[in-house]
C-alpha cells in the first residue's frame, strides 16, 4: 500500500479535546522488503514487545510526577534528538558530513562510499576526541569547575 494512501499511522491516535490521547500498540509488521525505512520498522517491531509503563509508572509513582506527563516528556526528548543532536553537532559540522554522504551517493560507487566512510570516521573520531580522551581536552579532566566560579553544575 502506498504510504500517500494509507491511514494506518492514525492507528492508536485519539482526539480528546486539549490533549491528545495516544493508544500504545504493539506492532510487527508487515512491510516490503524494499522498504526504505526497513530499519526502523524492525526496530519498531522489536520495542514493541516490551512494555514502557512498567517502568514510566514506577518512575512516575518514585517521583510523584503523573505518568502521562513522563510519558509526554519522554516522547518530546526523543522526538526532539535530531535538533539536539544539531545544535551540539553544529550546522557546519552535519553539512560536511551530509556533503560527504552526497558526493559518495552521487558518485555510485563502492569507491565513493568507502572514502565517505573513512571522512565521516575521520570526523567521528575528531568530535569523540575529548570524550576519549578528557584529560587532554579538558581542564581538571572534564570534572566539574571550581566552586564560586560561577558556572553552573554539569548534569
Amino acid at each position: 500500500m502506498s504510504r500517500e494512501g494509507s491511514e494506518r499511522w492514525r492507528d492508536g491516535l485519539v482526539e480528546d479535546g486539549d490533549e491528545p490521547v495516544v493508544r500504545l500498540r504493539s506492532w510487527d509488521g508487515p512491510w516490503p522488503d524494499d522498504d526504505p525505512d526497513a530499519n526502523l520498522k524492525v526496530d519498531v517491531a522489536a520495542y514493541s514487545r516490551a512494555d514502557p509503563l512498567l517502568t514510566l509508572t514506577g518512575l512516575a509513582r518514585s517521583i510523584d510526577v503523573p505518568v502521562g506527563a513522563l510519558v509526554r516528556y519522554v516522547l518530546a526528548r526523543w522526538a526532539s534528538g535530531g535538533s539536539e543532536g544539531l545544535l551540539e553537532l553544529g550546522p557546519s559540522t552535519v553539512e560536511r558530513m551530509r556533503d560527504e554522504v552526497d558526493r559518495a551517493e552521487a558518485d555510485g560507487s563502492d569507491a565513493a562510499r568507502l572514502r565517505a566512510y573513512e571522512v565521516l570516521r575521520q570526523q567521528v573520531t575528531w568530535l569523540d576526541h575529548g570524550l576519549a580522551h578528557p584529560d587532554e581536552s579538558y581542564p581538571a579532566g572534564g570534572t566539574d569547575p571550581p566552586s564560586g566560579s560561577g558556572a553552573a553544575p554539569a548534569g
